[in-house]
């Protein structure tokens, strides 16, 4: 997967390389079907920044720059925390598929399935979708000097949520990034192999 030229603006490079090597660990060990889709989230940025991408992986256009909530108990405008524990209100990090759409309480929703036991393999019990919400919103980001914050769900602007749902929906990938050592040493998809190339890869 290559992306066009300026359309990674913002993202670390160090975090569109490690995405990119993860999923193509996912499809190359049977893991996953080749997604139509990548979204990538930098959760080592601060929720007043656009801090989520959407790729076309035919393409590599980007499609999609948005602001994306943590949840209530990862951090204030800073993530700080993450957890795969039921009831714990931190959002997860990893690689996750997405799934089918519902409406539920939060509206128009995107079921995730999280690929990596320990960091994410609990989002589907726990109900980590993706929806909009009102407290995204960089008004009241620029009021509060945050955004508001979910129970670990990816909340985006209710005004882009359905557009972007129906653009990953059914097989696209999301990859949700910080730099937690745990995560980055034991990931079986950001050590494919443990190949020595794997490891320079994923270097950060």
């Amino acid at each position: 997967m290559t992306l066009a030229a300026g359309d990674t603006s913002g993202i670390p490079p160090s975090v569109i390389q490690l995405a990119i090597a993860a999923v193509s660990c996912a499809v190359n060990s049977g893991a996953i079907e080749a997604p139509r889709t990548l979204t990538v989230i930098d959760y080592s940025l601060p929720s007043t920044t656009e801090r989520m991408w959407v790729f076309d992986v035919p393409s590599g256009r980007m499609l999609f720059k948005e602001l994306v909530a943590h949840g209530r108990n990862t951090g204030e405008n800073l993530a700080t925390s993450f957890s795969d524990v039921m009831n714990s209100r931190q959002s997860s990090l990893g690689l996750f598929v997405t799934r089918d759409t519902y409406v539920g309480s939060n509206g128009y929703s995107l079921r995730m399935n999280g690929l990596e036991p320990g960091f994410n393999g609990n989002a589907f019990d726990r109900a980590i979708v993706m929806h909009g919400a009102p407290y995204v919103d960089a008004a009241l980001a620029k009021r509060q000097g945050r955004i508001g914050r979910s129970w670990g769900c990816p909340a985006l602007r209710e005004a882009i949520a359905r557009d972007i749902i129906d653009t990953i929906r059914g097989g696209g990938v999301i990859f949700s990034y910080y730099p937690d050592q745990n995560w980055l040493s034991t990931s079986r998809f950001l050590n494919c192999g443990q190949s020595a190339s794997a490891t320079k890869n994923t270097e950060v």
